[in-house]
């Protein structure tokens, strides 16, 4: 009796390690080739550091030298960056940080709840199955704002963490207050894509009116990646295409990053052809009142997960549309220097424009002044009518300036309510002999040394400080405002 029972057990926990065995194969034959994302993105391939670094040290030494003290000295950081319109496009923030030039390429995620925005960071970073896979569900799951980065070892990390740590990028989110920081959350994994990339996963949007109490300002915590972010995916269901309120703020948020937009119309393969070609119309046809642009942005047509697709599909062009993605991608990456350059530029024209018309402002209000004068009106007739005063024109005038660059007049009435123009001096007093001139320092970098830069990244120079730079090469400041 022991015997036969002996051999049932056997018997059994054979037929047990099979079921093991040929469940394993199943899952196994299940899965979709990755080969595809690691040739595309060139993982395996080591990129020249010493390069990379020397090109952000010298990029940092520009920053500091010639643009920082621009910033500081007129206040930069206090302008409101949302009313100057005439700036669409990613930002640096108000004032730019180390952590912001340092910082990777962010990739964000934006779109409906239940999308596959989760599923799709989990599927190019190879973390289905895994202890630290992004949860995913058929319901509203992702409530967090979560960051994927790099690290040494997986560990998350906290939004108030986050935050408090001034050598990355996040500390301007502690505007938004403690509710959202306890939606925040970071999560450092060590993998090769993650050392070039940063990912950026974010609550689905919910039209439902009651489930929109968030208890934080979403709208702008969206706005703050948006700006900051080099790619933005925007995901879509074949059977959630509704366009709703919080859709179209959505959209109207991105208004002017259109050239950074990737829209992805993702679990294609749940449909047959005829209906899915039904359906690439009917979005076209309800995002196209809020995307009023002449090339309107790139669709995206395939299944973003690590299972094979559905039998009877178009797998050929899924796959192809799924490569053309991850080579928008990987061109985003290989470009990381020469945008944050560029960018850098940007933010540099902007603190000069900016520093010119604190200037003009402190000038009129100088001249305008006499003994007998009441400061308070004088300047709030200055502040209220700059163009009949012809600040905005003298600029255009005698600088250069494009009238597009020039930031909103309203802002300026904001900036001198909470900053006194007698607090400020006028660029031909802002010069040492050691020093020099902010404004030569500031349009020297954007006119040379970040043109100069660029031109050594992209015809494969060696990025390292050039002698003059180092020591000046024995010039003398001028004051080029001096009266003589």
């Amino acid at each position: 009796m022991k015997g036969i029972i002996s051999i049932c057990c056997f018997l059994s926990l054979l037929v047990l390690a099979i079921t093991e065995e040929e469940e394993e194969d199943v899952l196994t034959s299940i899965l979709r080739d990755r080969s595809h994302i690691e040739e595309t993105l060139r993982l395996a391939s080591e990129e020249p550091a010493g390069d990379y670094a020397a090109a952000l040290q010298r990029l940092r030494k520009i920053y500091h030298s010639s643009i920082k003290p621009m910033e500081q000295a007129y206040k930069y950081s206090e302008l409101r960056q949302h009313e100057i319109s005439a700036y669409p496009g990613r930002t640096l923030g108000a004032s730019a940080t180390d952590g912001e030039i340092t910082s990777k390429p962010m990739v964000l995620f934006l779109g409906p709840w239940s999308v596959g925005k989760s599923t799709m960071v989990n599927y190019l970073l190879g973390l289905q199955d895994s202890p630290y896979q992004l949860y995913t569900g058929a319901e509203p799951t992702t409530s967090e704002f979560t960051v994927i980065m790099h690290g040494e070892k997986v560990r998350s990390i906290e939004g108030i963490v986050m935050a408090a740590d001034s050598s990355r990028s996040f500390s301007p989110l502690e505007k938004f207050g403690q509710n959202f920081l306890e939606k925040l959350v970071g999560i450092e994994i060590p993998h090769k894509l993650l050392e070039r990339v940063t990912f950026v996963d974010t609550p689905g949007i919910i039209e439902n009116r009651k489930q929109q109490e968030r208890g934080y300002p979403f709208n702008d915590v969206c706005q703050w990646f948006i700006d900051r972010a080099d790619l933005i995916f925007v995901v879509f269901d074949p059977t959630k295409l509704d366009v709703g309120l919080e859709l179209e703020m959505l959209f109207r948020q991105l208004k002017g990053r259109e050239s950074q937009i990737r829209i992805i119309l993702n679990k294609a393969d749940n449909l047959a052809t005829q209906d899915l070609m039904r359906v690439y119309g009917a979005l076209f046809w309800s995002l196209a009142p809020l995307i009023n642009v002449t090339e309107p942005p790139r669709v995206y047509v395939s299944s973003f997960w690590p299972y094979e697709y559905a039998p009877d599909t178009s797998r050929d062009l899924f796959k192809r549309e799924e490569v053309s993605l991850l080579e928008d991608l990987n061109q985003v990456i290989e470009n990381r220097l020469e945008n944050k350059i560029a960018f850098i530029r940007q933010h540099g024209i902007r603190v000069r424009i900016h520093g010119l018309l604190v200037d003009r402002y402190v000038q009129t209000f100088k001249d305008k002044m006499s003994f007998f004068s009441d400061p308070e009106l004088v300047f709030k007739e200055i502040v209220d009518d700059p163009d009949k005063f012809y600040i905005f024109k003298s600029i255009l005038a005698k600088t250069n300036v494009s009238k597009f660059d020039l930031p909103n007049r309203d802002a300026y009435r904001d900036f001198f309510g909470i900053n006194p123009v007698n607090s400020f001096k006028q660029l031909s007093a802002q010069c040492s002999y050691m020093g020099g001139c902010l404004l030569d320092k500031i349009e020297k970098a954007i006119t040379n040394e970040l043109p100069s830069l660029l031109s050594s990244i992209s015809s494969g120079k060696s990025p390292g400080l050039s002698s003059c730079e180092a020591t000046g090469c024995g010039e003398k400041p001028k004051n080029r405002y001096r009266r003589h």
